[in-house]
């Protein structure tokens, strides 16, 4: 017999028909597979808006630290500042007492001066310029403040023993402001030496030589102090740890005492053009210069009236330093001072001062 489609697919569903039932019995009856997981570790302990709480008061604290941080320091700041500018004000009052009283004696040594006629001041170097005309002798004194001891100088000549330049070509040869001859001079052997002791550049010109009968010696040390006076050894002279330096007669002043006149300096000659060089308790220096029309001892200045001057001004030391003809006070390219000759002398050794 011959089935169509349609009873052949009614025929599968009859056979099917029972097993179809049985499966969904199951399904319907048994409980369904399930995965057993523990995420108890994972599950947060406290809730999200209590994190967020949390959280939220922790930025708070942490902006509250921030703030009062910022505040401890703008305070430490301005005590630092408060405490710097006490400081300074305090540092200023301080230095401005401290040079109060070399501004007072200053003025003191000034005053007996009077009014400088010229003056130089740099960060090196000040030099004032002034008349001295007592009555029976005139001529000028410079009072020199070193602020650097290497404002100062002395040199040799044209360098050699034996030469003699004047002192305001020593003043152009070197660049100096200022120069005044220095010590003495013996002629002989086709040249003009520098008299005794003699030291420059570090060592002896000509050696140590003892002092004797009246000469000194005078220059300035490594600090830029005036030293002087009388040495009967290179060792006594050393230990004074000298710069440069030259020898003539006599000395004049002694820790502000005047010192004896050597008999034959107080007649031969009587009167002169002179250069002397002194210092003050504050090592400010002072040199004077008199005016001489000649060396017949008619003109110029005794030394015991520069004795007197040199006490009334308040000198501390000062020594004569050669004069005559050799007299010379040489300021800003010019010569200060009118020589005995009517000319500059060409002689061995010059101070020298720089700006």
């Amino acid at each position: 017999m011959q089935m169509t489609p349609k009873q052949v697919n009614r025929l599968f569903l009859l056979v099917l028909a029972p097993f179809i039932g049985i499966g969904l019995s199951i399904w319907l009856l048994s409980e369904p597979p399930r995965l057993q997981l523990d995420i108890s570790s994972y599950t947060p302990q406290q809730s999200l808006e209590t994190q967020t709480g949390n959280v939220s008061r922790g930025l708070e604290l942490a902006s509250a630290t921030v703030d009062q941080t910022i505040a401890s320091i703008e305070r430490t700041g301005q005590l630092y500042r408060q405490t710097t500018s006490a400081m300074n004000s305090i540092r200023a009052q301080a230095e401005s007492q401290a040079g109060l009283p070399e501004y007072i004696y200053n003025r003191r040594i000034t005053s007996k001066l009077g009014r400088p006629i010229e003056t130089v001041n740099t960060e090196r170097i000040t030099l004032e310029l002034y008349k001295v005309n007592p009555g029976y002798y005139q001529g000028h004194a410079l009072k020199i403040k070193l602020k650097d001891p290497n404002a100062m100088t002395m040199v040799l000549g044209n360098g050699q023993p034996g030469k003699a330049i004047t002192t305001l070509q020593a003043v152009r040869n070197h660049g100096a402001v200022a120069g005044i001859n220095a010590g003495g001079y013996a002629d002989g052997n086709g040249g003009r030496h520098p008299l005794s002791t003699t030291f420059i550049n570090g060592s002896y010109v000509t050696g140590f030589q003892p002092s004797f009968k009246d000469l000194a010696f005078v220059g300035l040390n490594e600090d830029g102090k005036l030293i002087g006076g009388k040495f009967k050894s290179r060792d006594e002279l050393d230990r004074l740890k000298p710069k440069y330096g030259a020898t003539f007669v006599p000395v004049l002043m002694k820790n502000g005492v005047k010192t004896p006149i050597p008999a034959k300096w107080k007649t031969d000659p009587t009167r002169a053009p002179r250069t002397v060089i002194g210092n003050y308790k504050d090592d400010q220096l002072l040199i004077l210069v008199t005016e001489g029309y000649n060396e017949t001892g008619n003109s110029g200045a005794t030394l015991q009236e520069l004795q007197r001057k040199l006490e009334q001004l308040g000198v501390k030391d000062a020594y004569n330093l050669d004069g005559g003809g050799s007299s010379s006070l040489i300021l800003n390219g010019r010569v200060v001072n009118r020589p005995s000759d009517g000319q500059l002398r060409p002689v061995p050794t010059h101070f020298l001062f720089f700006k």
